[in-house]
C-alpha cells in the first residue's frame, strides 16, 4: 500500500488548511532535502506533538510519551550513548530478542536494518517527539557518562567473560569453534566493538588498528593522517575482539596462521560505510587493520579536493585531452586516488567509455567499468590493461604503475588514442620523469605521451574553533627557507587545542598540489637527459607553483601550520 503524504495527513487531521499546505510545498521547493513536517514545525504551523501524531498515522506506528515512562538501566544499556546520539533513538523495552526503540525520525527506514546488524536484536520502532527524545538522552545518557573507558572498566571485571574466553581457547591453544562463535556474539564484545567503530566513523578516521602485544592489546585510530591511541582493552579480550571482526567480515575463524582479507559493509546514519579488513598473524595473536571507506566523507568533486583556482583551471583543461598519460604522484595516503576519482567523475559522460583497474576498487562509481586486480590468479595491472584495450575504452585508469610492463602498456595505450590516468610514488612532479626512466621507459616515449604530472600532499587543517596567531621562530623560517622580511605584515597560526579537535589543534586535512604541464621546452630537456632540478627550474619559469610554495601560501592564509608544511614537503634546490 502506498504511504500517504504527510501534508495531506496534516490537512485531514485538521492541523493545517489546504492554503497552508500549498504555502508549505512552495517553501519546501526552496529548501531541497528538508522534510515537509519539519518545515511546518519551523514555521509555527504545527507543534511537535501534532507532527508526531501525523507521522504515527503515516507510518502506522505507536506514539509513546517518554516523560511518562521510567526506563530501566538494563534496557538503556543495550545501546551506547554514541549510538543513541547518532541514530536519535531511546531503548524503551526489551522482550526476548526484540528491542523496542523510540525514534523521532520514523521516515529513516534504514534505522531498523542498521541497528539489527549492530545489536543482534529484532528491532521494533515507536514514535516520540524530538523534544522528548532529547530530554531522555540528557536524562539517561549524559549522567551515565558512558564512554569507552567505562565499558572497558566493566569488561575488565567481567569474570563470566574471562571464563568464556578461557573455555573458547582452552589450555592447549586448540579452539572450540562453538564457544568461539558464542564469545564473538556476546553482548559485551559487540558493545565494545560497536563503540570503537562508531567513534572512528564519527571522527572521520581512515584506519582502525587492533594490535596484540605480549602484555597488552592496543587499539589505535588514524584520523587526519595521524594515529591516536585509545584506552587499551583488557589483554584477554584480544581473541574475542579479533574473532568478532572476522565473523563480521565472513573470514575463517578457525584459521589463525595465515593472513586473511575481507570486507564489512555497514550503513551508519543512513550512508554506506565500507570497512576493508586485513588480518595478519603475529607472535602474540592476530593483528587486524580496518580501512574505513566512508563514501559520505569523500566528495568526488574536483572543486572539493582543495586545489587552488589557477591549478584547478589548468588540471581541468588537461584531463579533457583526447589522448596522453596523466600521472598523479605522492606517498601512500596523500589523496591520489580521491583526486583521480574526482577527475573521472567529472569526465563520466554518456558518450565516453571509462574503465578502471584498481587494487582494490575503493569507491563504486555509477557508469564506470571497474576491475579489481588479483595477482594470485594472474589478474595484474598489466594483464588487465591488455584486456581493457580490447574493450574500446576512451579513458583508462590504472591504479598504479609498479613495473616496466605496466608502464609500457600504458604508454602504448596513450599512443593509440586513449587518455590514461595513473599514480606513482615520487616526491614531486619533476622526479617522476626520472622514476619512469629508471623503470626503463624510453625517453622518446615519455616525451610523446606524458601530458601532465600532478604531485600532491595532504596537510592537517588548523581547527577553526581554537586557531590563534603566533610569531614564527627563527628555526621555522630557516626550515621554510624564508626570511623575516618575507613574512613582514603576515601571520603564522596554530591550533591551541580544544574539545572540538580532541585537543590536537587540527581538524580535517587540505591538499597541496603541484602541477607540471608538459611543453616543448620541457620535452627537449627530457630528451637531453636534464636533471630533475633543471626540469623544476624550467617548469617554475613556465608558471608551476611548487608544493613548498603552495604550502607557504596556506600558512599565510591560516589554513595549516608551518610544522605540517615542513613535514610534508621537500626543499627544492
Amino acid at each position: 500500500m502506498a504511504i500517504r503524504r504527510i501534508g495531506q495527513i496534516l490537512v485531514d487531521l485538521g492541523f493545517i488548511t489546504d492554503e497552508q499546505l500549498e504555502m508549505l510545498l512552495d517553501e519546501q521547493a526552496q529548501r531541497p532535502g528538508e522534510l515537509l513536517g519539519r518545515i511546518a514545525e519551523d514555521m509555527g504551523l504545527i507543534t511537535d506533538d501534532q507532527l508526531v501524531q501525523a507521522l504515527a498515522e503515516q507510518m502506522n506506528m505507536r506514539v509513546v510519551s517518554l516523560s511518562e515512562i521510567e526506563l530501566s538501566r538494563e534496557v538503556l544499556d543495550t545501546i551506547s550513548e554514541t549510538m543513541a546520539q547518532m541514530y536519535r533513538v531511546i531503548p524503551v523495552m526489551k522482550e526476548d530478542n526484540t528491542l523496542t526503540l523510540a525514534t523521532c525520525d520514523p521516515q529513516n527506514l534504514a534505522i531498523q536494518d542498521e541497528l539489527r546488524n549492530f545489536l543482534g536484536f529484532d528491532i521494533r520502532l515507536v514514535i516520540a517527539t524530538q523534544r522528548e527524545v532529547q530530554r531522555a538522552m540528557d536524562r539517561y545518557y549524559a549522567s551515565s557518562g558512558e564512554s569507552i573507558e567505562s565499558v572497558l572498566s566493566e569488561l575488565e571485571d567481567d569474570e563470566e567473560l574471562k571464563g568464556a574466553v578461557a573455555a573458547a581457547v582452552g589450555t592447549t591453544g586448540a579452539i572450540d569453534l562453538t564457544s568461539v562463535e558464542a564469545l564473538a556474539d556476546s553482548a559485551p564484545v559487540r558493545k565494545l566493538l560497536n563503540m570503537v567503530l562508531l567513534m572512528a566513523i564519527k571522527d572521520h578516521a581512515s584506519d582502525i588498528h587492533f594490535e596484540p602485544f605480549e602484555d597488552e592489546f592496543r587499539i589505535r585510530i588514524k584520523a587526519d593522517g595521524v594515529l591516536y591511541e585509545m584506552v587499551p582493552p583488557p589483554r584477554h579480550l584480544a581473541f574475542a575482539i579479533t574473532t568478532r571482526i572476522k565473523v563480521m567480515a565472513n573470514l575463517d575463524i578457525a584459521e589463525r596462521r595465515l593472513p586473511q582479507d575481507g570486507r564489512i559493509e555497514l550503513t551508519v546514519g543512513g550512508h554506506p560505510v565500507d570497512l576493508r579488513v586485513s588480518v595478519l598473524p603475529t607472535m602474540f595473536g592476530e593483528s587486524v587493520v580496518m580501512r574505513v571507506l566512508d563514501r559520505s566523507v569523500v566528495a568526488l568533486d574536483l572543486t572539493k579536493v582543495g586545489m587552488d583556482e589557477p591549478t584547478l583551471v589548468k588540471f581541468r583543461k588537461v584531463i579533457n585531452i583526447p589522448n596522453g598519460v596523466i600521472l598523479v604522484t605522492g606517498p601512500t595516503g596523500s589523496g591520489k586516488t580521491t583526486t583521480l576519482y574526482s577527475a573521472l567523475a567529472e569526465l563520466n559522460k554518456i558518450e565516453d567509455k571509462l574503465i578502471t583497474t584498481e587494487d582494490p576498487v575503493e569507491y563504486d562509481i555509477e557508469g564506470i567499468i571497474q576491475i579489481p586486480v588479483d595477482p594470485d590468479i594472474g589478474v595484474t595491472f598489466a594483464a588487465c590493461l591488455r584486456a581493457i584495450l580490447r574493450q574500446d575504452p576512451d579513458r583508462i585508469l590504472v591504479g598504479e604503475i609498479r613495473d616496466l610492463e605496466t608502464a609500457e602498456i600504458a604508454v602504448q595505450a596513450a599512443l593509440t588514442g586513449h587518455t590514461v590516468f595513473s599514480t606513482l610514488h615520487t616526491n614531486d612532479s619533476p622526479t617522476t620523469v626520472t622514476r619512469l626512466k629508471d623503470m626503463g621507459v624510453p625517453t622518446f616515449l615519455i616525451t610523446a605521451t606524458v601530458e601532465a604530472i600532478l604531485a600532491q600532499r595532504l596537510v592537517r587543517r588548523i581547527c577553526t574553533q581554537c586557531r590563534e596567531p603566533i610569531e614564527p621562530t627563527r628555526d621555522m623560517l630557516a626550515e621554510l627557507l624564508i626570511t623575516k622580511e618575507d613574512v613582514a605584515g603576515r601571520h603564522f597560526y596554530r591550533g591551541k587545542g580544544c574539545e572540538g579537535c580532541n585537543n590536537t589543534g587540527y581538524k580535517g586535512r587540505v591538499g597541496l598540489f603541484e602541477l607540471m604541464l608538459m611543453n616543448d621546452k620541457i620535452r627537449d630537456m627530457i630528451m637531453a637527459n636534464a636533471s630533475a632540478d633543471d626540469l623544476r627550474t624550467l617548469a617554475r619559469q613556465g608558471g608551476m607553483v611548487t608544493l613548498r610554495e603552495i604550502g607557504i601560501a596556506n600558512i599565510y592564509e591560516g589554513t595549516t601550520t608551518a610544522d605540517e608544511v615542513i613535514r610534508e614537503t621537500v626543499i627544492e634546490a
